[in-house]
């Protein structure tokens, strides 16, 4: 009567039975519980044994087997165990198999191992059961090796196996990998007769989807006599790990029609691979089960839909769930701050952590690992620093992973003296704290260094990895490094076998082209037998690199070709190199097939359509994909600043910037190189000078070249130039060409040929061939009148062989590009263009246009300096506009050099005259002609 009650739950009353019994025996003990362990009153189990000791009950094996069982169950009683462990001795049952076995359990099931190990040891008798547990123990704590040498013990003591020890034996070969030694094992199990057990099947099914032998897999399926839960499950993991999410859907199908039984990890594996852009809509589909079916209370299946609305980058949807979920757990809340984490909201997750210390809730070391993850960068070093000083406060320090994530915060903020103090604080490192630490120096260019690093970590006899292998690489950037470091590595790469990984082999097209050879780059991507697109993105990237922008769009048409399709980074180096060229009608094509797609979304592709809109002249298409200020990311902003700047719209740019501010977001040096360009375009030298000195004191943003530069032109230009010769005498970074050049050009403007003079030998003395220190003086010169000396700055030139670049413009048609050079006579419509320009003059004059033949810089008369004038490409490219284009549509002239000062004023009058919007970019900015006006207001 008190086991029937007990097994209908109904303890009450079994127990009423019980303390009314007038004699009890040891049958009546060992019921009761073991009625109490069913129904989880495991702490009334221990208070049953002392009521049974103090009775003067000598206990037997099987109820002691109960006490022990309770104990494990509870998860919180391993004192109590440990108490029980030691009356066991005491009393000498450690003889029974079965209470040992028990006690195996216990331990194994509080992962402390090693007691499980001594105990085993110590027991006198030992069955398959014992070793099964301790093998278990050993898996579940991930000692793979041991549960091996446990199985091959075994077989060496003739001790027959059951389905449960070729089960965990099975899943160990999984985990490590072992193709071979799972099919010995198979042989083994085929050998006992065990190949029709459910568990055993189910152990193989899982063990073939993790090595890829799908076929086999589902073979083994295919023959079992019955299909549990657990089967079901295993096929539909096998084809997900493999990224078969329509053959795992088929399965699951099957499963809801035929088993008519789903639970927890069925829903959990399908999540896990609905996460993409093409899987999402099953996902979705499957969270509409989830509902139906009432699961949506459940925190493990809620804790996996915030993981696949994560890994689809839908943060919208992984919020609504945090927020409607009735209970969380910790791994609801590591897994919404990873959700901000690979999202980039670095505040919203750093919030998460701070309301987790405020509710005091649990926390792990995932917890760390995710808060440091979301400061690895120097923009959050500081709250970084905080987030470590919390980890050594909680002890947490300690662990292998914070301790690795602590290493790469440090070093992707570019703080490697201290990434080397944590480094150098980790007692027990593995391949991921050296890799770590081989991934800073290499991001931090510190090449020799990294491969330091990487002598000493195969010294040590820590295996390497591809991950290693890739970033060892990633730290050779120039011709020199590729001889002394990447050159020897790559023979390594080839000894050790790492030359027919995937990664490492994209790692070496990268290294060749960024060491400056890109032949070699090329060959090695096309001796690869199978290029995926991380494969094609390699050699994309390493012709930009080179700046072969016509050959990056030429392989993403090959790459589409050959049935790959474009991912977010394929998109973002496409539109990049649409953006140089100025090709709009490409441009626009990438950025429709990525809508199509569905990488409308992505940020990358979005911050790289608005670049290219923007260096296509559509400020208008900018404008209409600019994401929402809430959703912007400090790129957006800053392509949205530089984009302003670049077209004259200085106002605007100041107030994107104090907009940015508002938002909370932090500016970064692009950010002050994009807003003092627009000062300098718009010729806002005291605004500019502010917002400089607010860099370095508001933002504690250095200045580099680039902000130097901005400053020497803003006052070049304004004609300071005492102000910029002491600016470049007292500026933190060392004068470079670019700092002369912007110097050269801004004596050319206000004629100042003595401290042109100066710049010219400047420049000469860094790269004696450089002509734009010869043409810029000669340029002076001429403006002054000095023939003589243009004449001698020619006859150097042409000693020394240097060229003067050529000046070209072009129009870009539908089907053909317009390319002009000065008094270009070759294209097929000569005679019309010609023809065009001499309506063009006519018309001007009569508006009022005077040639300003200061810009004709050649020693002859009036007439042939205004003929030379009429020569200049920008005006044969816009006269082949005008022909080719429709009345009323906006021309778009691009140029190599900066625009003439007489162009641009015959650009003007055309303007107004034939009522047409006219756009020229030049390498410096964009110039936007409308009824006679430009953007720039004749300052650029």
């Amino acid at each position: 009567m008190i086991n029937m009650y007990s097994k209908f739950g109904l303890i009450d009353y079994a127990r009423y039975l019980f303390d009314n019994l007038s004699v009890r025996n040891d049958a009546s003990w060992n019921t009761m519980m073991s009625g109490l362990v069913r129904v989880g009153l495991y702490g009334d189990v221990m208070f049953l044994f002392r009521e049974m000791l103090s009775f003067g009950v000598r206990p037997s094996g099987f109820l002691v087997s109960s006490l022990i069982t309770a104990c494990d169950r509870s998860g919180c009683m391993f004192s109590e165990g440990i108490q029980v462990h030691g009356f066991v001795v005491k009393v000498g049952l450690l003889w029974d198999v079965f209470v040992g076995t028990c006690l195996l359990h216990f331990y194994g099931a509080y992962k402390r191992v090693f007691y499980e190990q001594r105990l085993f040891e110590e027991m006198p008798e030992r069955n398959v059961v014992s070793w099964t547990s301790l093998m278990f123990g050993y898996l579940d704590n991930g000692d793979l090796d041991n549960v091996i040498y446990l199985y091959k013990q075994m077989r060496k003591e003739e001790i027959s196996c059951n389905e449960n020890t070729f089960a965990t034996v099975i899943t160990a070969c999984s985990l490590l990998e072992d193709e071979l030694l799972g099919l010995n094992v198979l042989g083994h199990v085929v050998k006992s007769g065990f190949e029709n057990k459910v568990s055993v099947s189910n152990s193989l099914i899982s063990m073939f989807g993790s090595l890829g032998s799908l076929k086999e897999a589902c073979y083994v399926f295919s023959c079992m006599d019955e299909h549990d839960t657990i089967s079901w499950n295993s096929i539909i993991s096998a084809h997900a790990q493999n990224g078969i999410c329509g053959e795992s859907m088929r399965f699951f199908h099957l499963m809801r029609h035929v088993h008519k039984k789903i639970n927890y990890t069925t829903l959990a594996t399908l999540l896990s691979v609905c996460c993409s852009l093409d899987t999402l809509k099953w996902g979705r589909g499957i969270h509409g089960v989830i509902v139906r079916l009432g699961l949506d209370s459940n925190v493990c299946i809620c804790n996996s839909l915030l993981g696949m609305y994560s890994e689809a980058g839908r943060l919208d949807d992984a919020e609504l769930v945090f927020q409607e979920m009735p209970e969380t757990d910790l791994i609801s809340w590591n897994s919404m701050m990873t959700c901000y984490v690979r999202d980039g909201r670095s505040l919203d997750a750093l919030k998460v952590l701070i309301k987790m210390l405020q509710m005091k809730k649990a926390i792990n070391y995932v917890t760390f690992t995710s808060a440091l993850a979301t400061c690895s960068n120097s923009e959050f070093i500081n709250e970084g620093k905080i987030v470590h000083a919390l980890v050594i406060l909680t002890g947490m320090h300690e662990n292998l992973v914070v301790g690795n994530a602590s290493i790469t915060m440090y070093a992707k903020s570019g703080m490697m003296a201290e990434a080397k103090m944590v480094f150098e604080m980790v007692s027990k490192r593995n391949e991921v704290t050296w890799n770590a630490l081989i991934g800073g120096l290499a991001e931090n260019e510190e090449p020799d260094e990294a491969v330091k690093a990487f002598q000493l970590m195969r010294k040590e006899g820590i295996k390497t990895n591809y991950i290693t292998v890739s970033s060892v690489l990633g730290a050779c950037l120039t011709p020199d490094d590729l001889l002394k470091h990447g050159m020897p590595i790559h023979a390594h790469i080839v000894s050790t076998g790492f030359e027919s990984n995937k990664y490492v082999q994209n790692s070496l097209i990268t290294m060749y082209a960024k060491c400056g050879d890109l032949q070699s780059s090329k060959y090695i991507f096309d001796g690869l037998p199978y290029k995926d697109s991380v494969s094609w993105n390699a050699i994309i990237a390493a012709n930009a690199h080179h700046g072969l922008e016509e050959e990056v769009l030429k392989l993403i048409v090959k790459m589409r070709s050959a049935g790959i399709d474009l991912d977010q980074f394929g998109f973002s180096e496409g539109l990049a190199a649409a953006a140089k060229l100025a090709v709009l009608e490409e441009g626009q094509q990438l950025h429709c097939l990525a809508v199509k797609l569905g990488f409308d979304s992505d940020p990358f592709v979005t911050n790289a359509a608005m670049d290219m809109y923007g260096k296509c002249g559509e400020m208008d298409d900018v404008l209409r994909i600019l994401p929402l200020p809430f959703n912007r990311s400090r790129l957006s902003w800053n392509v949205l600043i530089s984009t302003f700047a670049r077209h004259g719209y200085f106002q605007e740019a100041r107030e994107a910037f104090n907009e940015m501010l508002e938002s909370g977001l932090k500016p970064d040096h692009v950010t002050f190189v994009s807003l003092l360009s627009a000062c300098n375009h718009g010729g806002l030298v005291d605004e500019g000078l502010t917002y400089y000195t607010r860099m370095s004191k508001e933002f504690n943003i250095p200045p580099r070249k680039k902000h130097c530069v901005c400053i020497i032109d803003l006052l070049g230009r304004s004609g300071r130039l005492v102000e910029v010769e002491t600016f470049i005498n007292e500026m933190p970074v060392p004068p470079d060409d670019l700092v002369w050049r912007s110097l050269l050009a801004s004596c050319k403007t206000h004629g100042n040929l003595e401290l042109g003079k100066k710049a010219a030998e400047h420049l000469v003395e860094l790269d004696s061939s450089d002509d734009s220190a010869y043409v810029l003086y000669s340029n002076i010169c001429a403006t002054t009148g000095r023939w003589g000396e243009v004449e001698d700055v020619r006859r150097r030139m042409e000693s020394y062989n240097i060229k003067k670049k050529p000046a070209c413009s072009w129009v870009k048609l539908k089907n053909q590009v317009g390319l002009f050079g000065m008094g270009d006579q070759r294209h097929p419509q000569t005679n019309e263009i010609y023809a065009k320009l001499g309506e063009l003059k006519k018309m001007i004059k009569e508006a009022g246009y005077v040639p300003d033949t200061s810009y004709a810089l050649q020693d002859t008369d009036e007439e042939q300096k205004e003929h030379s004038l009429w020569n200049h490409s920008e005006r044969l490219a816009l006269a082949f506009g005008l022909l080719n284009t429709p009345d009323g549509s906006t021309i778009r002239v691009f140029k190599n050099l900066r625009v003439c000062g007489d162009c641009h004023s015959f650009y003007k009058f055309v303007s107004g005259i034939i009522s047409r919007k006219i756009i020229l970019r030049d390498p410096y900015r964009f110039h936007h002609f409308t009824g006679g006006q430009c953007s720039c207001s004749g300052y650029w």
